[in-house]
């Protein structure tokens, strides 16, 4: 091996063990279209899916298959036909549904069969497991339209596919639902997903998808000055959702986004929209910090608050390649320990990305803003900022009129947030004792 991949791979998988750990032995709804198995993009999917299963997750995989049932239609003279975003499916488009899901699902068990050979899973045993956990009624008739066989889920067997799960397996869904009477139902695969991951209290909701995303400004088209908006909280997608006309197609805007409003609401704690163009999107949206597609959540997953004891190990793992490199001063665990109460950090999903310290002198009305750290990872995206400004509202809270730092490599980003340079004798008695001659750290103070 290279060098150069030990020096990029070793940080990588670092970066990305908390979320393993996170993430295992929870619950994730994928709902998986069919325009994404038409794109041959299964095999792909069905890898990233048994890696994911292979790190604790449980996995609830709902597949669609509007664009198979189309071409069935097609076959057979028979147009497709549409409502209020919903398949009027007849007795031809039944039979045409049903064809199209058994075709699915042996395409679908066959991807996670044989070992997956020649993937990073070869060798590996997923078990998937269907039945018959949906209980559905008829759409009936709506401004005059009768969808005919069409359905709504009316209950989801929660407890039947968690014993599956707890099992080891894989549950495989199709949109389908029977009534009491033994009638079958054509559902909507975004409903079925959505109900699945509601019912089983489900930590994810995914919906592999034609689209990239929510971008920042959905009515305009993409770009570098309109990229995704990886995060959305609740409450600004339900008020975005208020401005969209009734989606009726998979492109539009508010199509997946009502189904993960929908999802938040009733206690799914995040929901996502990623594309299934883009090659391991699935792990690039888990298992990375800012994701690729949006996330739906109900609240900011980042959060900034003062440390406690728990998070001494995450603020040393933080701070330890800053101090390799001298960026920072050492700092051993007692110290931190023995200081925790002046650490403000900011976490992402139970990860920490940044953290500073301060150490107030009452006697000289000023505080030091001390070990102030951002990963890499999140460098650029204003977590500086934000600790910075923390930490002057814990000054001023304390009755002080200054805050000051020392460093020797980052005066600059200092200076630009109102920082000045002063020489190190402006230092109160207590700190100039402590001050290190020899590493001839630049002083910087800010009036509060």
């Amino acid at each position: 091996m290279s060098a150069v991949f030990n020096f990029t791979f070793v940080p990588w998988f670092r970066s990305v063990a908390p979320y393993i750990h996170k993430f295992r032995h929870q619950t994730f709804v994928v709902g998986l279209t069919g325009e994404a198995i038409a794109a041959g993009k299964l095999p792909g999917i069905a890898q990233d899916l048994a890696m994911i299963q292979a790190m604790g997750v449980k996995i609830v995989l709902v597949h669609g298959f509007r664009p198979q049932v189309n071409e069935q239609l097609a076959a057979k003279g028979h147009a497709a036909k549409y409502s209020h975003g919903i398949r009027i499916t007849d007795s031809v488009a039944l039979d045409c549904a049903q064809e199209a899901a058994g075709q699915l699902r042996y395409e679908i068990e066959a991807a996670f069969s044989q070992g997956l050979p020649n993937t990073p899973m070869a060798g590996a045993t997923v078990r998937v497991i269907s039945g018959n956990f949906l209980t559905a009624r008829p759409v009936g008739i709506v401004d005059g339209v009768d969808f005919q066989h069409s359905g709504l889920v009316r209950k989801v067997d929660a407890g039947g596919i968690q014993r599956t799960l707890d099992m080891g397996a894989l549950v495989l869904l199709s949109p389908f639902g029977f009534s009491p009477t033994g009638e079958a139902f054509n559902l909507a695969m975004e409903e079925v997903a959505t109900s699945v991951a509601i019912e089983l209290r489900a930590d994810k909701l995914i919906f592999l998808t034609e689209v990239s995303g929510i971008r920042m400004q959905p009515g305009e088209p993409a770009s570098d000055d309109n990229p995704i908006d990886t995060e959305l909280p609740l409450a600004a997608a339900q008020a975005l959702l208020a401005t969209l006309p009734t989606a009726q197609r998979p492109t539009d805007t508010g199509f997946y986004l009502q189904h993960c409003v929908k999802a938040c609401k009733a206690g799914v704690e995040r929901s996502h929209i990623i594309p299934f163009a883009l090659d391991g999107s699935l792990l690039l949206e888990v298992y990375v910090h800012d994701g690729i597609g949006t996330m739906v959540i109900d609240e900011k997953l980042e959060e900034l608050r003062e440390a406690t004891i728990d998070d001494v190990g995450g603020i040393l793992q933080l701070i330890e390649p800053f101090e390799k490199d001298g960026t920072l001063v050492k700092r051993d665990r007692t110290e931190i320990e023995r200081d925790i109460a002046t650490y403000t950090i900011i976490e992402h999903d139970g990860v920490i990305f940044g953290c500073a310290a301060l150490y107030p002198y009452p006697e000289a009305r000023t505080a030091e803003m001390a070990a102030v750290t951002v990963s890499p990872q999140s460098q650029g995206t204003g977590d500086g900022e934000k600790l910075l400004k923390r930490i002057e509202q814990r000054a001023r809270a304390m009755g002080l009129d200054s805050i000051f730092v020392l460093t020797t490599r980052t005066m600059h980003w200092f200076i630009k947030r109102g920082f000045v340079v002063v020489d190190p004798d402006w230092l109160p008695d207590a700190r100039k004792r402590k001050y290190n001659w020899d590493r001839r750290s630049q002083v910087l103070v800010k009036k509060l």
